[in-house]
């Protein structure tokens, strides 16, 4: 199996993983971010453009948005690609991701996944919440082996157009309640910004002179 593959049941039945859908974030006491100049511009850009692949809304809508939050944070952390997550190669836990937002800026391969993002395929947001349950219990796993102890690691599936939310908390995968459209890409951008100041603040706490 690959991350692709699994189903929220199969996490439950392989690895006991439970999920719950819940207000993840308090949309109510979300303020929308400002979006640069240069942000708008290039999706202002994208929407006069024919986008028809996932490869185009990647390149053009995706991208964009998290460079911008790297920005933001002054390159707090690193994006991979279309790079291979291996977990767990004999349990399925292996495969290609999307997007993964790494903390250790300094290595070339994947180190300590915080966020995965999941582009999601055919459009359709059930199958992507599936691949990112089982990418973030593998981000879960991989940093275990790295005796890297995060209490939490978020996720998002987006289609470019709609992002939906979700993080994994011990053995339960939380999808958020709410599902956020293009018009709100200052509301996306600030429950972004509230994932990595929980990984500010956790990384900080912790000892070992690797997060300092």
């Amino acid at each position: 199996m690959a991350y692709s593959d699994f189903t929220l049941s199969d996490l439950q039945t392989q690895f006991g993983i439970r999920n719950q859908v819940v207000d993840l974030f308090d949309d109510s006491s979300i303020q929308p971010l400002k979006l640069s100049d240069f942000l708008i511009q290039q999706l202002q850009e994208a929407e006069e453009l024919p986008i028809k692949s996932e490869k185009a809304r990647s390149e053009l809508i995706i991208s964009p948005i998290l460079l911008e939050l790297r920005r933001i944070n002054n390159k707090f952390f690193t994006i991979y690609s279309g790079d291979v997550l291996v977990a767990d190669r004999t349990r399925g836990l292996v495969g290609e991701c999307d997007f993964i937002l790494a903390k250790e800026t300094g290595s070339f391969s994947i180190n300590m996944p915080i966020i995965t993002i999941v582009e999601a395929k055919k459009q359709d947001i059930e199958l992507g919440i599936n691949q990112c349950a089982a990418q973030l219990y593998g981000a879960k796993i991989f940093n275990e082996k790295s005796e890297t102890i995060l209490p939490k690691i978020y996720g998002c599936v987006t289609t470019a157009d709609n992002w939906k939310f979700m993080s994994v908390e011990n053995n339960l995968i939380i999808i958020d309640n709410t599902t956020y459209y293009k018009s709100e890409i200052g509301k996306v951008l600030s429950i972004f910004q509230e994932m990595i100041n929980y990984y500010k603040i956790i990384l900080v706490e912790q000892t070992n002179p690797q997060f300092n």
